[in-house]
């Protein structure tokens, strides 16, 4: 099946979805996104997606050009005509149009783009045996110049510390934060587990607050895991049993090294194991 792009209210082929090369959401990262699944057809907490959307949204002050319900009406419509039944949705709004200087305000037209496909993140195998991580020396941006929290459209951040990941012959790098905190990877959330505690950055640690991130802690908590939101430095994940990594797109990956550090074993451990297992059966449900 030939895929569908969704622009403004319109369907298009890939070659012919098309915005104008003035729209500031091209030329400066103007603009904000969400990253989804759909599971079995369905896409997976689209409400708390579109939630964070028009949060991010307001808080670069750009106005949403149709409600949060049409929004998901035009996503799952997005989603049906592509055929996709387990795949990955990306829901972009740019500032629209606009001339050559950095004034929004002299933009129009905000442009709504719902693209539909299959993904594959990470490798089965590192599902299996996990991946191994490196601190990279790009940290996360100050909350204080731009807040982690908004999921924009400028992702040169993210991407300088991947390069340093891929550089280093690891597929995801650890961020820290301007104060040497552990924040997160590049693309997921990060999680620990020790002495049977399950660990996360809070949202002051400089994260973006995940979906999957929140669907695990919940998980964890109905399995009567204790949960802990805390500052960490790379020594908590050194010394922790078991690691792993969530996001939309990555779902719920174990993580066994750090800076060719053994965490835990080297193995995926059984509290991975557990909720990993547990999420896969939620988004079924």
């Amino acid at each position: 099946m030939s895929r569908q792009i969704y622009i403004n209210g319109q369907f298009h082929a890939p070659e012919d979805a098309k915005i104008s090369v003035y729209d500031h959401g091209l030329l400066y990262g103007d603009g904000v996104f969400e990253g989804m699944r759909s599971y079995g057809g369905k896409v997976f907490r689209l409400k708390e997606h579109l939630d964070r959307l028009d949060e991010s949204a307001r808080a670069i002050n750009l106005q949403l050009p149709v409600s949060l319900e049409q929004l998901a009406a035009d996503t799952n419509e997005t989603v049906s005509r592509n055929g996709i039944v387990d795949g990955y949705i990306r829901l972009l709004v740019t500032r629209g149009a606009g001339p050559l200087g950095l004034d929004p305000f002299k933009c129009s037209d905000p442009q709504v783009i719902i693209i539909a496909d299959s993904i594959t993140l990470y490798p089965e195998s590192f599902y299996e045996n996990g991946l191994d991580l490196v601190t990279a020396s790009t940290i996360r941006n100050h909350p204080a110049a731009l807040s982690p929290r908004i999921k924009s459209l400028n992702y040169l951040n993210n991407i300088l510390a991947k390069m340093e990941g891929l550089k280093a012959g690891c597929i995801e790098a650890l961020m820290l934060n301007h104060k040497g905190e552990v924040a997160e990877c590049t693309g997921d959330n990060l999680f620990v587990i020790k002495n049977g505690r399950l660990n996360t950055p809070p949202i002051e640690a400089g994260i973006l607050e995940g979906v999957t991130r929140n669907a695990v802690l919940e998980l964890a908590r109905e399995a009567g895991i204790e949960t802990t939101e805390l500052a960490m430095t790379r020594h908590d994940i050194y010394v922790a049993d078991e690691c792993f990594l969530t996001g939309s797109a990555a779902e719920v990956i174990p993580a066994v090294t750090l800076d060719g550090r053994k965490i835990g074993d080297g193995k995926v451990g059984p509290i991975t194991q557990q909720l990993n297992k547990a999420f896969r059966e939620l988004v079924r449900k």
